[in-house]
C-alpha cells in the first residue's frame, strides 16, 4: 500500500504543476525576458509583448490540461490497489508518460498562436488575437 500510494503521489506531480505554473503564467509573465525561468523558445523572447503572449496562451492551456487529466490520473490509480508493486509501478509509468506528453503539446498551439499573431520580427499582426486570448 506504501508504494501504491507512493506512486499516487507521484501521477499528481505533472497535473499539479500544470495548474499551479498555468495558473501563475496566466495572471503574468516573468517580468524580464530570460534564457532561466519561463516560456523560453525563440519566438517568445522576441520582445515583451510576445513574451507575455506566450505565457497567457501557454499559462491557459497548461491550467485547462491540468486540470483535465488530475481525475483520470487518481482514477487510473484506483483499480490496482493491493495489488503488486510491479503492476502498481507499470500502471503508474503510463500514466505519467501520458501526462509526459500533455506537458509537452501546448508548446506545439503555443507556438502557432506566436507564429499567427506575430511577425518573424515580433511584431503585432492581428491585434483581436491578443484581445481574444
Amino acid at each position: 500500500m506504501g508504494f501504491w500510494i507512493f506512486m499516487l503521489v507521484m501521477n499528481l506531480l505533472i497535473p499539479i504543476t500544470m495548474i499551479g505554473f498555468g495558473k501563475m503564467f496566466m495572471r503574468n509573465s516573468p517580468r524580464a525576458i530570460n534564457g532561466i525561468f519561463g516560456y523560453r523558445t525563440a519566438n517568445s523572447m522576441k520582445n515583451m509583448d510576445t513574451w507575455q503572449f506566450a505565457h497567457k496562451y501557454f499559462g491557459k492551456r497548461w491550467y485547462k490540461l491540468g486540470w483535465l487529466i488530475l481525475l483520470p490520473s487518481i482514477l487510473g490509480m484506483i483499480p490496482v490497489i493491493g495489488k503488486d508493486d510491479d503492476i502498481v509501478g507499470i500502471v503508474g509509468s503510463v500514466i505519467i508518460t501520458i501526462q509526459c506528453v500533455v506537458l509537452i503539446l501546448p508548446i506545439f498551439s503555443t507556438e502557432k498562436a506566436l507564429k499567427r499573431t506575430f511577425d518573424k520580427d515580433g511584431k503585432r499582426i492581428n491585434k483581436e488575437e491578443w484581445e481574444d486570448e
